[in-house]
């Protein structure tokens, strides 16, 4: 009896360990996927043809996709798509077949676990909530400002007529009064003497009062003039090639960092190679008049003469990848809306006046950065709230300036 009672404690004990290692093994997975991996590389593989919605671009959007196929098949399918169409598999002919025939490329160097965080990443995408009839300068705040000011000095002429009409009753109605009353011969001639404008206009003081405001007028136009030298807003030069924003990043959503391979990285975001076009256009639209100077470039193995849009004089320095990877600044906020842009303009002045004022306003986003754990140990240590640009060197002149 007593070894029963033993043996049924074992086999309890055996299935709950077992139950146990299940879930800690289900854990060890959980938290091998990493979403914010899972962005990147579906920024720098899959954004091209795939929307992370229901979209479709050049291939079906990817919502929803854990529901269609299970993980398995999809490895297969990320990592070689030819070999799944090959083997008959009949989903796999379908997509092919629904999508004119045009051959997914293969992703061989991937890992399991890069697919994985790849369609981690997928399901856990929540479309952005984008707030309807705001207008955003290149600032990326909304111009709802400059209709205050309008308001505000409508309000102001307005307010300066009424005075106007106030006082020209007040002195009619005193003139009458005292036009009515005994007064004394010289007192009658001052109130019933007439305008003179003629006087009044060749008067030195009249004169000296507009030459002053002619003076103003004629040095604040100068002034604006001289500030706006090397500020080339509104800039949008005519490209070699007829290339939409408003298509490719708009419609179809691919993503900044497919086409400029060094936003997250390097010092500048580069300018596209022909090699970045052609990974789309060996396929799509191969007719077309544009999408042929890609070809006869590509035939001559010469770079497309590309026009820079936004430009910063040589005695400035900016890393690019500074300000989107360790500020997580967004692309809108400098350049404006380039997914709504047919062609790309200079939205931002891009001046200095510019940039300190972004790094007085803009708080550092710190949070799970360890980069930043000291310096906000020690600004909370003198007393501060919020850590802004300025508060860590952002407006010293070496930063910007050798």
């Amino acid at each position: 009896m007593y070894l029963l009672k033993n043996q049924g404690i074992t086999k309890f004990l055996n299935i709950f360990f077992i139950c146990f290692g299940l879930t800690a093994l289900a854990h060890t997975a959980n938290a091998q996927v990493d979403i914010a991996k899972g962005k990147e590389l579906f920024s720098g593989n899959c954004a091209s043809c795939h929307g992370v919605g229901d979209k479709a671009v050049v291939g079906p959007g990817l919502k929803g996709i854990h529901d269609r196929r299970n993980e398995a098949w999809l490895i297969k399918w990320i990592r070689n798509s030819s070999a799944v169409i090959a083997s008959g598999d009949a989903y796999a002919v379908a997509l092919y077949n629904q999508y004119g025939k045009a051959q997914m490329q293969s992703f061989p160097d991937l890992k399991d676990d890069d697919i994985k965080n790849i369609l981690a990443y997928v399901k856990s995408y929540v479309p952005p909530v984008i707030p309807g009839d705001i207008k955003v300068d290149g600032t990326g705040k909304s111009d709802s400002g400059s209709g205050y000011n309008n308001v505000i000095l409508t309000g102001m002429v307005v307010t300066l007529l009424l005075v106007l009409v106030t006082l020209s009753l007040v002195v009619s109605l005193l003139t009458k009064n005292l036009q009515n009353k005994e007064l004394a011969e010289g007192d009658r001639e001052v109130v019933n003497q007439k305008l003179d404008l003629e006087s009044i206009f060749r008067s030195s003081a009249f004169l000296a009062v507009i030459g002053i405001f002619f003076f103003l007028v004629v040095a604040k136009a100068g002034i604006d003039k001289t500030m706006k030298i090397g500020k080339q807003t509104g800039y949008a030069p005519t490209q070699p090639i007829s290339f939409s924003h408003k298509l490719h990043a708009g419609k179809y959503e691919i993503n900044c960092q497919y086409c400029h391979t060094s936003v997250y990285k390097g010092k500048s975001a580069n300018i596209p190679s022909v090699n970045i076009c052609m990974n789309c256009h060996n396929a799509i639209k191969r007719t077309s008049p544009q999408i042929q100077k890609i070809y006869e470039a590509a035939e001559k193995n010469q770079p497309i003469q590309w026009i820079r849009v936004h430009n910063l004089p040589d005695l400035v320095y900016f890393n690019h990848s500074q300000h989107t990877v360790a500020g997580q600044v967004e692309c809108k906020s400098c350049h404006g809306d380039i997914a709504n842009m047919e062609v790309v303009q200079q939205r931002s002045p891009l001046s200095m006046g510019w940039c300190i004022d972004c790094h007085r306003q803009t708080v550092v986003k710190s949070e799970g950065n360890v980069y930043y754990d000291k310096l906000m140990a020690a600004h909370k240590g003198s007393g501060g709230k919020e850590m802004k640009v300025k508060d860590i060197g952002g407006l010293e002149c070496s930063k910007c300036h050798y």
